[in-house]
């Protein structure tokens, strides 16, 4: 079997690692074999212990990754013991074929202005527009903008054409490439006539993301408001069962973004997708190249969620980069040197966009907060570009003109 890109270049961090002199993560006993992780040996990395992995000669571990068959099949196996079934239909989602070393370009998620825009939504002479947002991506450098879907008005409905054409001129003239939209959806409830309706939002605003000419539209594998979480949506349904209710649509929405050159993006949100083998499992049914994952930096609910962001790295359309890994204020800020190293490892190529939250602060301020974050994250950025000389390539990070 071909190994397949990422195969060979993708780092799982670990918490502690350390960048070494070609920009590379140390993983202590685990860094012999850095370069060529396989998803199974995450998976055994994960379940073995880095220990007892790292004690093992390299040639020796090696010879015993699986291929892809070998891994989903067992992924199964392991996700039955566990009640984490691993998708059962087609298997043609690959790692994204990348080329030239990875190339980021910072962006923003509208969603960090969620109240202003929110009230404008409703009353155009309150809070901030969608046009204003692009403005204030300008004043601050922004490469690009996520103009979310709940953001436009007459949200479910789709807007007219001349308020996106409008917005889409507006957001060429200040430098902006649209980098997503998104919307709202529950395919995790038992209600058909209720994912039936999902489909239809998504496939309607999958027109409308053409027409901005947005990449990526944003899609739930979670549950929505009034339900807690997923299990309650579904019923108590078994997880498989309810993976497949989302495949099915998430299929449906992909068929018809095809039709427009749009890609559909699952995004993790710490409900039903809340780690990377979930994530996986959940693209692998879909089974469309048209259905990539948007990777949710804060939103895995794995004791080390860098590994879960390593893992579908290869498999990342979009990105949502956060605050903290860990979803809450409170906790540990993201250690964005660690994320941005994986990013690159991975080869990426494309809009990075940051999101901030008010995750219960009081003081939430997304003009005060915004830039900051912005200002962190372009540091991070800069200090993993690879150095050229020694150990440099053009396929293990950024390269400038």
């Amino acid at each position: 079997m071909t190994q397949t890109s990422w195969e060979s270049s993708l780092v799982p961090p670990s918490p502690g690692g350390s960048l070494n002199e070609r920009g590379w993560f140390n993983f202590g006993r685990v860094d012999r074999f850095r370069k060529y992780m396989h998803p199974g040996g995450v998976i055994g990395w994960i379940c073995a212990g880095a220990g007892r992995i790292g004690r093992m000669p390299v040639e020796r571990f090696m010879n015993k990754l699986p291929n892809r068959r070998e891994f989903l099949k067992g992924a199964a196996a392991l996700g039955a013991a566990v009640g984490l079934p691993f998708g059962t239909g087609s298997a043609a989602v690959h790692s994204v074929k990348r080329f030239g070393g990875a190339h980021l370009k910072t962006a923003l998620n509208a969603f960090s202005f969620f109240e202003l825009l929110t009230a404008n939504a409703k009353d155009p002479s309150r809070g901030l527009e969608l046009f204003q947002l692009c403005e204030f991506c300008a004043k601050h450098d922004f490469e690009g903008v996520d103009l979310t879907g709940y953001f436009f008005p007459g949200y479910p409905g789709v807007p007219a054409d001349n308020y996106v054409f409008a917005l889409k001129r507006r957001a060429y003239d200040l430098g902006l490439g649209i980098s997503g939209t998104g919307v709202r959806n529950d395919f995790t409830t038992a209600d058909k006539a209720v994912r039936a309706e999902g489909v239809r939002r998504v496939q309607a605003w999958v027109e409308v993301a053409a027409k901005l000419g947005a990449p990526v539209l944003r899609v739930f594998a979670d549950s929505q408001p009034p339900h807690k979480n997923w299990q309650e949506a579904s019923g108590h349904a078994a997880r498989g069962d309810v993976e497949e209710w989302i495949a099915q649509a998430v299929r449906e929405c992909a068929e018809h973004a095809k039709k427009f050159g749009v890609i559909i993006g699952v995004q993790n949100h710490a409900d039903f997708v809340s780690t990377g083998a979930q994530h996986l499992s959940l693209l692998e049914r879909v089974g469309s190249e048209w259905c990539g994952a948007i990777v949710d930096t804060g939103k895995y609910l794995s004791a080390d969620p860098y590994a879960d962001i390593a893992f579908m790295a290869p498999y990342a359309v979009n990105w949502q980069i956060k605050e903290t890994p860990y979803g809450s204020a409170d906790k540990p800020r993201t250690d964005l040197k660690k994320l941005f190293t994986i990013i690159r490892q991975s080869g990426y190529r494309g809009y990075v966009p940051i999101e901030t939250l008010a995750m219960g602060r009081k003081d939430y301020d997304p003009y005060d907060l915004v830039p900051k974050f912005l200002a962190q994250v372009r540091e991070a950025m800069e200090a993993t570009l690879p150095k050229r000389g020694a150990g440099w390539s053009a396929t293990s990070g950024d390269t400038k003109s």
